[in-house]
């Protein structure tokens, strides 16, 4: 397979792939058709004792992203495959090319997405500021939202379902001592995308705690948890303006610690915890200095109890708000430290993802055709081992 001929036919290829993606992508449903979906799954799985995760989850999220640079992978496949000079010159020479192809392909999907998004910039800094009613409004939405499948799809992303969603928005996890509390009505919509799912065992000192807390109930805390690399979000606010932010390291049940607008909540064991603790010291403090109050001030014991109980009252509050501001505070470093991009720069970062998954992609699907192809020749001898790691790569990657 020449160069030439290779390009020929992924340039048809991406021409037939792009078509029929158009064809097949839907127009997305009346937003308000979204979030009852969501409601629906919600008030479904509230009615469930336990949730193991979100229903066939391994037909929902089939993993795609190429976890290796470019770079690596080109640096991998050229030290297995390509030992003759030859072969090498060629086959860096194929994948110039195809950087090349890819660059103005992509060159003008950027354009065209910056076009559809800038009236809905936000963050727009030039003139004339532009005003649009709530029809205009909801139908560029829809349009980018559109546009942006094809590009959130080649970059290897998968969709969340609404059930996914629900599940997140409704389970908890032991790890997370920050709990929000997410308001359906106050949107329009709410989208995410994630890639790179891992499932990695709990910081050590997080267990610790964890498993104390557990134990009370007689439960074992969960070792292992879920995460993804990159989670994209999309979603806005009714009588607001939409939002697009990506994030790193972001667990499945957090998720919506990624929305705007969210309230923190106090856990219904924190709260128990705080109130008992209040009350353990207050009976100590009525004991040791309302007893003496009341035998040698002569205080009354109406006006006394009254004291105290104002006193104790503003202990809870007071103790309630530090916990909620540290929480808050929380919630900030998680926004500030695992977000990557926003808005117009996310734009960009996505389509610079799709373009070098489909470069890997590309690459990939070259070496594996032209190691099949020299199977056939004298030289060069491919061993079962150089099969094995054929294989490998396509079982792994594609």
């Amino acid at each position: 397979v020449t160069t030439k001929v290779w390009l020929r036919i992924q340039s048809n290829s991406c021409s037939m792939l792009c078509s029929t993606r158009l064809h097949c992508v839907r127009t997305l449903p009346v937003p308000c058709r979204g979030m009852r979906k969501i409601a629906a799954w919600l008030a479904d799985y509230r009615k469930k004792k336990a949730l193991g995760g979100p229903q066939d989850w391994k037909l929902q999220y089939q993993e795609k992203f190429i976890p290796f640079s470019k770079r690596d992978l080109v640096r991998m496949l050229t030290e297995f495959f390509y030992v003759l000079p030859d072969n090498r010159m060629a086959f860096l020479s194929f994948v110039e090319q195809a950087d090349t192809s890819l660059l103005r392909q992509y060159h003008s999907t950027l354009e065209e997405l910056k076009s559809l998004y800038d009236p809905l910039n936000p963050d727009r800094d030039t003139f004339p500021e532009i005003s649009l009613t709530e029809v205009e409004r909801s139908s560029l939405e829809t349009r980018l939202l559109n546009s942006m499948a094809d590009v959130v799809k080649q970059a290897n992303f998968n969709v969340m379902s609404e059930d996914t969603i629900a599940y997140a928005l409704l389970q908890d996890h032991p790890q997370d001592r920050l709990q929000v509390r997410v308001n359906l009505e106050s949107y329009e919509y709410m989208k995410f995308w994630a890639l790179g799912e891992r499932l990695g065992p709990l910081p050590s000192h997080i267990i610790s705690r964890s498993r104390a807390a557990w134990n009370l109930f007689g439960k074992i805390p969960p070792s292992q948890r879920r995460y993804f690399k990159r989670v994209l979000v999309v979603a806005r606010m009714k009588g607001s303006h939409m939002i697009l932010k990506s994030f790193k390291d972001i667990p499945l049940e957090a998720l919506e610690f990624l929305l705007p607008e969210v309230q923190v909540r106090t856990s219904l064991f924190a709260k128990t915890f705080l109130y008992t603790t209040l009350a353990i010291g207050g009976v100590a403090i009525f004991i040791n200095v309302g007893m003496v109050m009341l035998a040698e001030i002569k205080i009354g014991g109406f006006l006394f109890i009254s004291l105290f109980g104002g006193f104790m009252a503003y202990r809870s509050w007071r103790a309630i708000t530090q916990h909620r501001n540290a929480r808050l505070l929380e919630l900030s470093n998680t926004l500030y430290y695992r977000s990557t991009s926003n808005n117009m720069e996310l734009l960009v970062a996505l389509v610079e993802r799709a373009r070098e998954e489909h470069a890997k992609e590309i690459i990939l699907v070259y070496a594996f055709l032209q190691a099949l192809h020299n199977m056939d020749e004298v030289q060069p001898i491919l061993t079962v081992e150089d099969l094995g790691k054929i294989w490998g790569f396509h079982r792994i990657f594609l």
